[in-house]
C-alpha cells in the first residue's frame, strides 16, 4: 500500500530509509516547537496552547505537501515570518494579534490564488535577484538581532542605541554559552544540533538559582496531554485587513513576498539534495508544492499561528536518503507525538531558545555569498534591504527601501531598461506611501 501511494520502488527507496529520513528531518527542525511559541507570545497571544498550534500547523502543512507532491519536504510556522508577525505587525504597527491572524489568512489565500493561476512565476521573475538576496539575508540579521536582544546579550542605550549586555548575570552568560554551543554543534554537523543545544542549556538551567527558584523550572510531569487551542482557533479577524486596507496592504505584500521566495528557495535547495530536479534544473511539481505551502498558511491562520512554510531542514532528511512524501508523513506524525511532551517544553527557559534563534538567523544569511560584489548597484540594493530590517525593526520597511534603492540606482545610472514594470510600480507605490505617510 505504501509503495503504491508513495512509489517507493520507482524512487529507489524503502520504508526503512524513508522512516529514518523522516526522523532525521524532525530532529533537525523540532526546535520550532519551543521557539515559535516564545516568539508569538511576544505579540500578546495566549501562550497556553501555542505549542499545540505549532505542532498541528506543522502536521497539516506537511501532510498537504506529501499528498500533493510526494516530496520529502516538511512544513512548519516559518522563522522570520513569525518574528515579522510578532514584532513588526503586532508590536511596531500595534495591530492586535487576532487582526494579524486575519492578515495571515488573506496572505495565504492570495498566495494560493497566485500559485493556482501561475501568476507567482511572473512575479518571481520580475523581482531583481539582488533584492531577493538582500531580503533573505536581512530577515536572517533581523532574527539574529532579536535573539541577541531577548537573551540580554545586547541592550538598549540612550547614546549609542544598543550596547553589550551584563554578562555578570547568570541567564545572560548561559545564553552566550548556548550561542557558542549551538554554533559548534551545527558546524560539526551533529543531527538535531539546534534542538540538542536547547536541551543542554535547559538542563544546565535546572541548577542555576533565581529569585523564583531555578532558571529552568522543574516540570510537573514528563508527559501529559496537549494543551487546548480554544483561545486561538478561528480567532482571526477577517474584516480588519479589509476595513484597514490602506494601513495593511504593505504588510500582506511583505508576507507574500517573503513567503514566496523563501518557499521557492527551500523547494529548489531540498529537491536538488534529493535529486528531484529535472534535466533543466527545474522542479516538476513546483505548482502543487507552492499550493501546499499556501494552503498550509490558510490552515495555520485558522489554528492561530503565523505563516507556515517549507523548512530548509528538510535537506537533512533528503541527505539521509528521503525521496518521497513518506518521509514528510513521518515528520508530521513525530510532531503529533511530541505534543505529549508538552509539560517539558513549557518549562524551557528563554535563555535556551534564544541561541537557536540566533543560529537560525545566521543560517538564513548564507545566501549573502550569492550577491554580485562586482556590481555595486546590486550590492548596494542588497545591503540597504539587509541593514534596514534590523535597524528599522521591520521586514516590510526593508523590502520597501530595497525596491526604492534599486529603481533609484537604475534610473540614476541610465540602466532604466533593466527594471521591470512590476518593480517600477512597487517602487512608486512605496515612494507614495512614504511621501504621504500612508501607513
Amino acid at each position: 500500500m505504501l509503495d503504491q501511494l508513495f512509489k517507493l520502488k520507482a524512487h529507489g527507496t524503502t520504508i526503512r530509509t524513508e522512516v529514518i529520513a523522516g526522523l532525521t528531518t524532525f530532529a533537525a527542525m523540532s526546535y520550532v516547537l519551543v521557539v515559535n511559541p516564545s516568539i508569538l507570545g511576544a505579540s500578546g497571544m495566549p501562550i497556553e496552547g501555542l505549542i499545540t498550534v505549532t505542532a498541528l500547523a506543522a502536521f497539516f502543512g506537511t501532510l498537504m505537501m506529501a499528498l500533493l507532491t510526494n516530496y520529502p519536504i516538511a512544513l512548519a510556522p516559518g522563522m522570520g515570518l513569525n518574528a515579522f508577525f510578532a514584532f513588526t505587525i503586532c508590536i511596531t504597527r500595534e495591530i492586535p494579534w487576532d487582526a494579524a491572524l486575519g492578515l495571515v489568512f488573506w496572505n495565504g489565500l492570495i498566495f494560493l490564488l497566485l500559485s493556482v493561476t501561475g501568476v507567482r512565476t511572473k512575479i518571481a521573475n520580475a523581482i531583481p535577484p539582488a533584492l531577493k538576496i538582500g531580503v533573505q539575508c536581512g530577515i536572517g540579521l533581523f532574527i539574529a538581532f532579536l535573539g541577541l536582544k531577548n537573551a540580554g546579550l545586547v541592550v538598549d542605550h540612550p547614546a549609542t542605541f544598543v550596547t553589550i549586555g551584563d554578562f555578570s548575570q547568570p541567564p545572560v552568560l548561559l545564553a552566550l554559552v548556548g550561542v557558542v554551543l549551538t554554533m559548534v554543534l551545527v558546524i560539526r554537523q551533529v543531527t538535531g544540533a539546534i534542538l540538542l543545544s536547547v536541551i543542554i542549556i535547559s538542563l544546565i538551567g535546572l541548577i542555576i538559582p533565581t529569585a523564583n527558584g531555578y532558571l529552568t523550572q522543574h516540570p510537573d510531569s514528563l508527559i501529559g496531554m496537549p494543551a487546548g487551542i480554544g483561545d486561538t482557533f478561528l480567532a482571526m479577524d477577517l474584516m480588519y485587513p479589509i476595513v484597514n486596507l490602506k494601513d495593511t496592504w504593505d504588510i500582506v505584500f511583505a508576507m507574500i513576498f517573503v513567503n514566496m521566495f523563501d518557499t521557492i528557495g527551500t523547494l529548489i535547495g531540498v529537491s536538488r539534495r534529493a535529486n528531484l530536479l529535472d534535466r533543466d534544473g527545474k522542479l516538476p511539481k513546483m505548482g502543487p508544492a507552492l499550493t501546499a505551502d499556501a494552503g498550509a498558511s490558510v490552515v495555520g491562520a485558522m489554528l492561530g499561528t503565523s505563516p507556515v512554510t517549507s523548512y530548509v531542514e528538510s535537506a537533512a532528511g533528503a541527505s539521509a536518503g528521503g525521496k518521497t512524501g513518506l518521509t514528510a508523513i513521518v515528520v508530521g506524525i513525530c510532531f503529533l507525538l511530541a505534543l505529549f511532551l508538552t509539560p517539558i517544553m513549557k518549562v524551557i527557559p528563554l535563555m535556551a531558545t534564544t541561541p537557536a534563534l540566533i543560529m537560525v538567523g545566521i543560517l538564513m544569511m548564507d545566501s549573502i555569498r550569492h550577491i554580485n560584489f562586482d556590481d555595486l548597484a546590486d550590492f548596494s540594493t542588497a545591503v540597504v534591504a539587509l541593514l534596514a530590517m534590523p535597524l528599522t525593526f521591520s521586514i516590510s520597511e526593508g523590502i520597501a527601501l530595497g525596491f526604492i534603492t534599486y529603481v533609484g540606482i537604475k534610473l540614476g545610472t541610465g540602466q532604466y531598461r533593466q527594471v521591470t514594470p512590476f518593480t517600477y510600480f512597487l517602487a512608486g507605490v512605496f515612494v507614495i506611501r512614504y511621501a504621504f505617510n500612508l501607513k
